[in-house]
């Protein structure tokens, strides 16, 4: 079935608001809900008989900039019931770029999105959100896309991978990059404030940048400086932008990891309360496993990044330079590696980009170290793989994500990376594990309020008019799930299994998803911000 008219019938709808589950028929037509009632006419029927309808999920975080343009099924996304992904994250993605910045890009986020598998013909945020319009072979993407104007990305075009401040020049520079790219339709700006260059950025740079978005109605949606040691820290800085700025701040895979954080998650929603009951904008959003996932090379002490990967291969070559590496990674915890020192049998080696290294791939970095010290081995892993290695990080706290999960002002997200040989199962698992696992198997939600955090509230954090909702006059953006069995069946062992549960998926009223199976739609495009200038 591709877009056109057709009823759902004897649902149980979970309109995104929260409210109650009801039952009622919802005819679409021409992409969009025409109608909500009892024994609605129109076009091809679906028996919805035992079915919860939902909005389509939205993932506040993810890493697909590529995937879209290359993966047809897509069903990492599609499978779980996502419609609508937020791209452009952590302060690092592929536009804007120049021509000597581009090649950068792709080298600094291969452990993220893989080796770049279709033609790079965009530099502007504009000409990636047409680019994604066009999608595969004209056709479209397989999901909705939106977008963020990332930090890093700006400031390398600006300045480079300097560790310095901006000069006048070149802030201005950077404040004109992140105006075009809201006035071209992004929804505000990401920042990677543990990764170079973005972690060279101080407080007055992110505000200035900051109050550039708040004119056009955007967020700031950053990855903090710390979810260790000085995670605290960290967000009472994130809150101090906005509130300097006047700019709605979005907190990105809000978490508090390792054993220095064990049980204070009551401390960052605290910190949040305070916040809003100040009139500052925050929301957040998280992905519902303990492990994280990030580029290996991401624990490298920011000053050894200066300047970029040549740099710091030039570095490792001084063996006084290489000691004080392995010293910070050791002993005293770098700003990479969130202030704690290296928990190398915490630390799994995921993927790998030069295809000799696949052994190491699922081993701990202690473990495939052997008799090397596992610092010494990170380092020269790096190198060998041309810093594209991707790893998971063992250092979540249950107690911590299961809290922050239930505030009020909470969103769904995967973070997921979906490059690499062993990736983590969020990608694939995060939205029907939190309907699955947290809502039916531990209670912590009712479905209606399970629903609302994945729809709902994330449209609203959006600024969306017209997604996010069951209602008369939406995009048919919508999900089929039996709450009796919807569940992640993505497994760290497995990691790349279609979630279960969901037989339905449509996006812009086209069947994406068949009783379970991927059809040949490709409805999705770019969405922009409302009010972005063509």
């Amino acid at each position: 079935m591709t877009t056109g008219d057709f009823v759902i019938r004897g649902a149980a709808v979970a309109d995104g608001t929260g409210a109650p589950l009801y039952r009622a028929d919802v005819a679409v037509r021409g992409g969009r809900i025409a109608g909500i009632g009892e024994r609605l006419d129109g076009g091809n029927a679906i028996d919805a008989g035992g079915l919860v309808l939902a909005p389509g999920f939205i993932d506040m975080h993810a890493h697909s900039e590529l995937a879209v343009l290359a993966d047809h099924d897509h069903l990492a996304k599609l499978g779980q019931g996502v419609t609508l992904e937020v791209l452009g994250q952590d302060g690092l993605s592929y536009a804007p770029v120049d021509e000597a910045t581009a090649p950068q890009m792709r080298e600094a986020i291969a452990a993220w999105n893989g080796p770049l598998d279709v033609e790079y013909d965009w530099r502007t945020v504009g000409e990636y959100l047409d680019r994604l319009d066009r999608g595969i072979d004209g056709r479209g993407i397989p999901v909705n896309a939106a977008y963020l104007v990332p930090h890093g990305t700006v400031r390398m075009l600006a300045m480079g991978w300097d560790d310095r401040p901006p000069t006048g020049a070149e802030l201005a520079a950077m404040r004109a990059q992140v105006a075009q790219g809201m006035e071209e339709g992004a929804f505000g700006l990401s920042a990677g404030l543990s990764y170079t260059p973005g972690m060279y950025a101080a407080t007055a740079e992110l505000v200035e940048l900051c109050a550039v978005v708040a004119r056009y109605g955007g967020y700031f949606g950053p990855h903090q400086r710390s979810y260790g040691a000085g995670a605290m820290e960290g967000y009472a800085e994130m809150i101090q932008i906005a509130r300097e700025a006047g700019c709605a701040l979005h907190l990105a895979h809000a978490t508090l990891n390792y054993e220095v954080n064990a049980g204070r998650a009551a401390e960052l929603l605290k910190l949040v309360d305070e916040a809003l009951d100040e009139g500052v904008p925050v929301s957040l959003d998280t992905y519902p496993y303990l492990p994280g996932m990030t580029m290996l090379a991401a624990l490298l002490p920011s000053w050894s990044l200066a300047g970029g990967y040549g740099a710091l291969r030039e570095r490792l070559g001084s063996p006084e330079t290489r000691a004080r590496i392995v010293h910070e990674l050791d002993v005293t915890g770098t700003d990479g590696a969130n202030g704690v020192p290296g928990h190398w049998d915490r630390y799994e080696i995921a993927g790998v980009a030069n295809p000799e290294l696949r052994g190491y791939v699922g081993r701990s970095v202690a473990e495939a170290a052997g008799a090397q010290r596992p610092a010494e081995f990170f380092l020269d892993l790096l190198v060998r793989d041309d810093f594209g290695t991707g790893c998971l990080m063992h250092v979540g706290n249950e107690e911590n994500v299961r809290a922050i999960m239930r505030h009020g002002v909470h969103t769904g997200s995967s973070d997921g990376v979906l490059a690499g040989d062993k990736i983590h199962p969020r990608a694939w698992g995060s939205f029907a594990r939190y309907l699955g696992h947290y809502t039916r198997e531990l209670g912590l939600f009712t479905v209606e309020e399970c629903v609302a955090h994945l729809t709902g509230r994330p449209a609203a954090v959006l600024g969306l008019p017209d997604r996010g909702l069951v209602k008369e006059g939406f995009a048919a953006d919508l999900v089929l799930f039996d709450p009796a069995t919807v569940d992640a069946r993505s497994t760290f062992a497995e990691p790349r299994r279609q979630a279960a549960g969901i037989p339905y998926v449509f996006v812009n009223g086209a069947l994406a998803i068949d009783n379970g199976d991927r059809t040949d739609a490709l409805a999705g495009g770019s969405v922009r911000r409302p009010g972005w200038r063509a």
